[in-house]
C-alpha cells in the first residue's frame, strides 16, 4: 500500500545541521520513489537564529509548505525551537526532541529568561514526544556535531524506507572524511 503524504518539519538554530538533515531526508524519500518538495527558512542562521526546513513526500506533492497543524513529524534539534513550532504538529503527530537548550541572544544578554517549563507546554500539544539526548549519543558515535544524524536515525524508525537508501544518501551528502561517524550516529539514533 503506498504511503500517504507525509509532512516533516525540521527546526533548530543556525549551525545545527538542519539543512543537511532535510536534504538527506528529501533525497531518501526521492530514492524510495516518492514525489518530494522541500522548503527552508534560514533567518539569522549564521548568528544562532532560527532555522526551519519543511519536507513533504508522497504520491504527488504540489507545495513544499506545511500548514499549522499539518506536520506528521516535528524534528526539533533544540527545545525552544520545538516550542516555537509546536503548533505546526498534528494532534496525533510525533515530536522528536533533542534534549538541548541553546539560549537565544536576548537570554545571553540577560534581557530575557529561557523558559523553564518547555516540556510541560509541549505535552499540552502532543502526547507523542520522543526525547533524545542526541548530543551525548553523537559523542558516543565519535563526533558531537552528528546529533542531526542521530535524530534522523530516530525519525527513520517511523518511516518505511530501506536502510540501504538511507546509507546511500548519507554517503553522498556528508563530507567524505565524516561518512563513517555519520553512519554510526544514524544507527545509534535508530536504536535510541
Amino acid at each position: 500500500m503506498p504511503m500517504p503524504i507525509t509532512n516533516v518539519l525540521l527546526v533548530g538554530v543556525g549551525g545545527q545541521g538542519i539543512l543537511l538533515a532535510s536534504e538527506i531526508l528529501a533525497k531518501v524519500a526521492f530514492e524510495e520513489g516518492y514525489d518530494v518538495k522541500k522548503s527552508e527558512v534560514h533567518g539569522m542562521a549564521q548568528r544562532g537564529g532560527s532555522v526551519s526546513s519543511e519536507v513533504r513526500f508522497g504520491p504527488k506533492i504540489y507545495s513544499p509548505l506545511i500548514r499549522k497543524g499539518g506536520a506528521d513529524f516535528l524534528l526539533a534539534l533544540e527545545k525552544l525551537e520545538a516550542l516555537r513550532f509546536i503548533d505546526y504538529l498534528k494532534k496525533e503527530g510525533v515530536l522528536i526532541l533533542n534534549d538541548l537548550e541553546i539560549p537565544p541572544l536576548m537570554v545571553s544578554l540577560g534581557k530575557e529568561e529561557y523558559p523553564k517549563d518547555i516540556l510541560v507546554h509541549l505535552k499540552k500539544k502532543t502526547s507523542r514526544i520522543v526525547k533524545i539526548a542526541a548530543t551525548e549519543i553523537a559523542q558516543t558515535a565519535g563526533n558531537a556535531k552528528t546529533f542531526n544524524l542521530v535524530l534522523l536515525g530516530k525519525l527513520s524508525t517511523f518511516l518505511n524506507f530501506k536502510s540501504s537508501s538511507w546509507e546511500k544518501v548519507i554517503r553522498q551528502e556528508v563530507p567524505p572524511h565524516t561518512i563513517e561517524v555519520n553512519l554510526k550516529a544514524f544507527e545509534l539514533g535508530k536504536r535510541s
